[in-house]
């Protein structure tokens, strides 16, 4: 959350304070096409080292489109995106070292379905970070207890819940140490008992210092354990603020209709 004194109005990122450190992620003047469709219109936002941003906004804002850029599953148009003062590479052996340093978690889990819970976990540990097998299944266990799923290790992801299946994914991106945890929707394929539980395990991250790009629909995760909030709409950011700002004083039209329409539900 913002600190105490941090200035009452701050529609702009410089004017935030932030729990910690400098930037981590620059996007700078960012364009995407899908043919006709510009779907990212001149996005300029920067997440520093240790910040929550969440990115809401109505489906087909760009949302998703954005987030999966960060770690280049989707190519941009135009401008720029590096992490951590480095440009998203092309191809090759750096693009997967940037994988392997920006985490990833998707809306329908994504797990290996041939692998069991703990292999899943381990799997880019051994391969990508070279860990030994007996070091790399030791960390696992710690990170699927720590997400509440470490008595379902030996099981195949299809045994589990949804919401244990996405909280194996947390961990699976945890395992790799990344600087940065992108999350796209964790929550929207889960059914409404199990959501809570994968909130709770990003609201314990937030609080942690993971680093964390959040697109959901869950204003209250917001609310709770975001340092900034992105407003996105038709393809560009419209309103950009800590949450208490944005909740109870958005800037804009288009913010406000927003709001109106799912808080008042």
């Amino acid at each position: 959350m913002a600190t105490p004194d941090a200035p009452a109005e701050a529609p702009r990122t410089s004017n935030i304070n932030v729990r910690r450190g400098e930037a981590l992620v620059v996007v700078d003047h960012v364009d995407k096409h899908y043919g006709d469709l510009h779907v990212l219109k001149d996005i300029n936002t920067v997440v520093n080292r240790g910040e929550v941003v969440v990115v809401i906004g109505p489906s087909g804002s760009g949302k998703s489109t954005l987030c999966r850029a960060i770690n280049r599953l989707e190519t941009i148009d135009g401008g720029s995106i590096t992490i951590d003062g480095v440009p998203l590479p092309e191809e090759g052996k750096a693009l997967a070292t940037l994988r392997a340093d920006v985490g990833m978690v998707f809306q329908s889990f994504n797990l290996f379905a041939h692998k069991t819970v703990l292999e899943n976990v381990t799997l880019g540990p051994i391969k990508v970070r070279g860990l030994k097998k007996k070091d790399a299944e030791e960390k696992a266990m710690q990170l699927l207890d720590r997400v509440g799923v470490a008595n379902q290790a030996k099981k195949m992801p299809s045994q589990l819940s949804g919401g244990q299946q996405q909280r194996v994914a947390i961990a699976r991106s945890l395992a790799m140490n990344p600087k940065l945890i992108l999350m796209d929707e964790p929550t929207s394929a889960l059914d409404p008992e199990m959501i809570n539980e994968v909130l709770d395990v990003m609201i314990g991250l937030a609080s942690e210092g993971m680093t964390m790009i959040v697109v959901t629909h869950e204003m209250g995760f917001a609310r709770k354990a975001a340092d900034r909030v992105l407003f996105m709409a038709d393809g560009a950011i419209v309103e950009e603020a800590t949450p208490e700002e944005f909740f109870t004083n958005p800037q804009s039209g288009r913010a406000k209709d927003f709001l109106s329409k799912i808080l008042d539900h």
